[in-house]
């Protein structure tokens, strides 16, 4: 069936279901929607790349000028969701294209360039991602956790008492979940105040930064209908957790189904025998390659000025982060940026955060495992210990470095990375390296009211 013959056919369907308008939504650079609506009339129209966008307009997009033509919007017509709280909606995911082609600095295509290198050796990238979010009230001048009761304790992580005082929200968000199909596993309150992840099941990379895409789009709006705000930003308050999203990698075989990180399935190598650890020499060469563009990898998965507040040992809490500080991967190790969980045959990176475009952290992350794999990378022995208190001592003593301290740091790793320059386009580094020096410099030069107070008469 041609593609115009399916817009059709999908059109009536749509109508059928009471669908009126629809959104042709792609990413920024950022991973933040973008959209036109058009009525459901409209749709096949749609389908074939009616809807043009001025791109220059947007944060780095590239095509900056009047004289560069516009990008359309092509849906993926498999990505089709009927709003769940506005059933006269219908939103798809979409690549942009100019001139006929992809456009490379579309971040979609970005990931599906990375995914048609895995598929060149047969292999499909599995993703699962833990969203982390904070919902809060307008309290004055300020926010206050959702709930309308505090939690006075260290942290209210996993309280039941906080749980059911979220209920509204709660149970509206993961009925969509579930109604959407994408197997809702679990929610619960996490370690900040007013802070909550819903986990549902892996998939293919592209499905699920389609779907998290979509999530953060439809967290906003049900916080909202409730009289809240919904936050993505890492680490709203200092003495307060940051908003993790671990990406729960793995590589299945086209042919044979089977996961080449499952252990259980495949039998160790020489590498995991050497290391005396229960994993694939291939899981560990993967590691090798996340490991080995540890650095770069970290300006696509931590990728705003507020990120680098999130990646410490402990800070301003009274608890430890649970955020990774080394560039290092261990058994069941939370204290690692990577780990191999106990309970799942797959790669946890505990670096990304809900900052993050989805997109382009599961394109640099494949990429950068393959490269693993290609070079048969050895990701050195796997630290088991309490990280956090032997950080010190492992960066003087062995070749664990630390992971960068803010995005300056990243985005000039990325910059110096020929090899995301191979996998990424020069042009897209440039365009996103500069977005985050400007970023940068525009948090780093201001200073705000609390450094003036307390430096004012003291210097």
């Amino acid at each position: 069936m041609g593609q115009l013959q399916q817009a059709l056919e999908l059109q009536r369907k749509l109508k059928d279901d009471g669908v009126e308008y629809c959104f042709a939504s792609y990413v920024d650079i950022h991973g933040i929607s973008k959209a036109k609506c058009v009525p459901i009339s409209h749709f096949a129209n749609m389908s074939s790349g009616s809807e043009l966008f001025t791109v220059g307009a947007l944060d780095g997009m590239g095509l900056v000028g009047p004289h560069f033509d516009e990008c359309a919007a092509v849906p993926d017509l498999s990505t089709v969701i009927i709003l769940p709280w506005d059933r006269r909606y219908c939103w798809v995911a979409s690549d942009l294209y100019y001139h006929g082609e992809p456009y490379a600095n579309c971040s979609r295509v970005i990931l599906k360039k990375a995914i048609a290198r895995g598929a060149a050796r047969k292999l499909t990238f599995n993703l699962g991602i833990e969203p982390e979010f904070y919902v809060y009230r307008k309290a004055g001048e300020d926010y206050a956790p959702f709930q309308d009761e505090r939690f006075e304790g260290n942290t209210p992580a996993y309280d039941l008492y906080q749980v059911s005082l979220a209920e509204p929200l709660l149970r509206t968000l993961t009925s969509y979940v579930d109604r959407l199909g994408w197997g809702l596993y679990s929610f619960d309150q996490e370690g900040g105040r007013g802070q909550f992840e819903i986990d549902f099941g892996f998939t293919d990379a592209l499905t699920t930064a389609d779907r998290l895409t979509f999530l953060r789009f439809m967290v906003k709006t049900v916080a909202r209908s409730l009289g809240a705000v919904a936050s993505f930003m890492p680490k709203p308050y200092s003495n307060d957790f940051r908003s993790g999203a671990h990406h729960n990698m793995s590589l299945e075989d086209t042919t044979s189904k089977v996961n080449l990180f499952d252990v259980e399935r495949r039998s160790r190598g020489a590498l995991a025998l050497k290391y005396d650890i229960e994993a694939t020499d291939d899981a560990l060469h993967f590691i090798g390659g996340l490991l080995d563009h540890a650095e770069a990898l970290c300006a696509v998965t931590c990728p705003t000025y507020n990120s680098y507040k999130g990646l410490i040992a402990r800070g301003d809490m009274s608890d430890m982060s649970w955020a990774p500080v080394l560039r290092a991967y261990g058994r069941n190790n939370r204290s690692a940026m990577l780990r191999l969980p106990m309970n799942r045959p797959c790669i946890e990176n505990r670096t990304p955060d809900m900052s993050a475009n989805f997109y382009l952290s599961s394109a640099l992350s494949l990429h950068a495992g393959l490269d693993g794999l290609d070079r048969k990378l050895d990701p050195g022995a796997p630290l088991n210990t309490n990280l956090y208190l032997e950080e010190a001592t492992l960066r003087r003593g062995s070749n664990v470095r630390r992971l960068p301290r803010t995005l300056l740091e990243a985005a000039e790793a990325l910059d110096c990375s020929s090899f995301v320059r191979h996998a990424f386009g020069d042009e897209f580094v440039d365009i996103f390296v500069n977005q985050k020096i400007k970023e940068w410099d525009s948090q780093f030069y201001s200073v705000p009211v609390s450094e003036r107070e307390k430096c004012m008469t003291n210097l």
